[in-house]
């Protein structure tokens, strides 16, 4: 077992047909740029209900058709924002928590400290959270998953993974470990994933990697570390 392997994103996510919400955070094999990729996806006709959009600087999960929208609390909510030096990539509204929590002059975990995990029993959605933070040409990272310990959702379990970011590699965090009914939380640290130099490679790489029928959206940003100029895609299967 070669604990150090790098696969791509097609063959983590092969014949997986739900791994629910997942961020994807690390470094372009040629060393200049930092990578950050949000996805969506949706089993239940209220979770593929939705896009995404970009606003001020941020990237949203919105309704498509606000007619059949049973449920928001849940699926809408600033999946990215930019706070300074630092860019916030999380599957639900603790993106504002970690925001103001950084703003307060917190660390990354503290801001999370008054989240858990999603109140959606038996699944009990893990929280997962993604922090880059940008400084003299180059960038480190962290991610947090907030799970249930237990069946019943009686205690929260907080996980926190500091990155220093290596060429080529990046760390793929997704809610769920595959479809199931509860759906099983994701297990153990973040999955080692290889990236690519061009975006819109690694942006069809994802997209293609994921289930066809339950892919929602994508989000993609690449961030020039000399210069801190920001390119991103955005894909929606309800365009």
């Amino acid at each position: 077992m070669n604990i150090y392997e790098i696969p791509t994103i097609r063959q983590r996510l092969e014949g997986n047909r739900y791994p629910g919400r997942g961020i994807l955070i690390g470094m372009t094999p040629d060393g200049k740029k930092a990578v950050a990729a949000y996805f969506i996806m949706g089993r239940s006709a209220n979770s593929r209900n939705r896009v995404f959009t970009l606003r001020d600087g941020a990237v949203y999960t919105e309704p498509f058709d606000e007619s059949k929208v049973e449920d928001p609390s849940l699926i809408i909510y600033a999946a990215v924002r930019r706070l300074g030096s630092r860019l916030i990539v999380t599957n639900g509204d603790q993106t504002d928590t970690v925001y103001d929590g950084l703003a307060a002059g917190k660390r990354f975990d503290e801001a999370l400290e008054s989240r858990c995990f999603e109140p959606d029993g038996p699944n009990w959605t893990p929280r997962i959270s993604g922090l880059l933070t940008f400084a003299e040409g180059g960038f480190a990272y962290e991610m947090s998953i907030l799970k249930s310990g237990d069946p019943e959702g009686s205690v929260c379990n907080r996980f926190c993974f500091r990155y220093a970011p290596k060429a080529g590699l990046g760390h793929f965090l997704h809610t769920y470990v595959r479809d199931g009914s509860p759906i099983p939380t994701f297990q153990g640290e973040p999955e080692r994933v290889a990236l690519r130099d061009d975006i819109d490679g690694m942006t069809e790489d994802i997209w293609n990697a994921l289930d066809r029928e339950n892919r929602i959206s994508l989000y993609v940003q690449y961030t020039d570390l000399a210069t801190g100029e920001a390119e991103y895609r955005l894909i929606n299967k309800n365009a």
